[in-house]
């Protein structure tokens, strides 16, 4: 499927969840649903990539964003977001108890859609958004402390990022005909890869670029991959000093002196390769599948910018 044939999904896509959300015969739910952005559909990419495009599919992919979009509103709310892709949060804009509402009906209307699709997909993408949200209550919990642990960082990026496009590979698969067991192990490795380079970039990128503060998962308690090698690479007296800018607003100087100990110690640069390997580990799950186009949205995952 080329670029310009995907633009014409995600239209398609867009069209069909605002018809799911209208569904629902409320005003004040269609308007805040309006105020909310789709971003770059990278799930429905993924699940069309293996199963073709059809009605079912372009469904499907609707559902599935749907879920996207709830768990981001819930998400802002967690972490207290204000921006979201250069746009103010539905919560700034709303208030917490709108957001959090809005993705109620967002996760309902879903499941109901859900139920018109086959047993094997709805327990897909049923069992996908229960550990979806583990994976936020595991986010929650870790914020507590700074986390030391790279196993049970990667198991909560498996959980909170991985589960959805997990999901969407095995879907598409399912659609297909083909063999789901592999597709959805694709798209386990290469969700865990992409969340390693989603916390890679709020290091690398600026505040522009990202569309919210850069370096912002320090900030709310989020010890992610770069800063856990930090940890344990540094001498004692930066790994003290790495605490106490844990959990709280980052000064302009503080910012510049751990980016500075994070290149030193090359926590940016094995976090990339972390994300790389798992990349790859994905590749191999497909292998004799003959998909070129899934290798080219992992190389994409891994090379992006934002």
């Amino acid at each position: 499927m080329s670029e310009r044939d995907f633009e014409w999904a995600k239209e398609r896509i867009g069209a069909i969840m605002q018809g799911f959300v209208a569904d629902c015969g409320n005003e004040i739910v269609n308007a805040l649903f309006a105020k909310t952005n789709h971003g770059k559909m990278l799930r429905s990419k993924l699940l069309l990539a293996v199963s073709g495009v059809s009605e079912e599919a372009l469904g499907l992919c609707a559902i599935i964003e749907l879920i996207q979009s709830a768990s981001l509103l819930h998400d802002d709310v967690i972490d207290n977001a204000h921006t979201r892709r250069n746009s103010p949060s539905l919560n700034a804009l709303f208030g917490n108890k709108n957001a959090i509402m809005l993705g109620d009906v967002l996760y309902a209307k879903a499941f109901f859609e859900l139920s018109a699709y086959e047993r094997a997909i709805a327990k897909s993408v049923s069992d996908c958004v229960c550990r979806l949200a583990v994976g936020e209550i595991e986010d929650v919990f870790m914020a507590q402390s700074f986390n030391t642990n790279k196993a049970r960082y990667l198991q909560m990026c498996e959980l909170k990022t991985a589960a959805l496009i997990a999901a969407s590979a095995e879907c598409g698969a399912l659609l297909a005909g083909l063999d789901s067991q592999k597709y959805r192990a694709y798209g386990n490795n290469l969700g865990i890869a992409f969340q390693i380079i989603d916390d890679v970039l709020d290091i690398t990128q600026s505040a522009e670029v990202l569309g919210k503060p850069a370096m912002s998962d320090l900030s709310e308690g989020k010890s992610t991959l770069p800063y856990i090698y930090l940890y344990e690479r540094a001498t004692q007296e930066v790994c003290q000093e790495l605490l106490t800018l844990f959990a709280k607003p980052l000064s302009e100087s503080s910012a510049q002196w751990l980016r500075a100990q994070l290149d030193s110690y090359h926590c940016v640069r094995d976090s990339i390769a972390k994300a790389r390997e798992y990349a790859l580990s994905a590749l191999d799950s497909i292998q004799n599948e003959g998909n070129a186009q899934l290798s080219k949205i992992a190389q994409n995952m891994i090379e992006r910018e934002f």
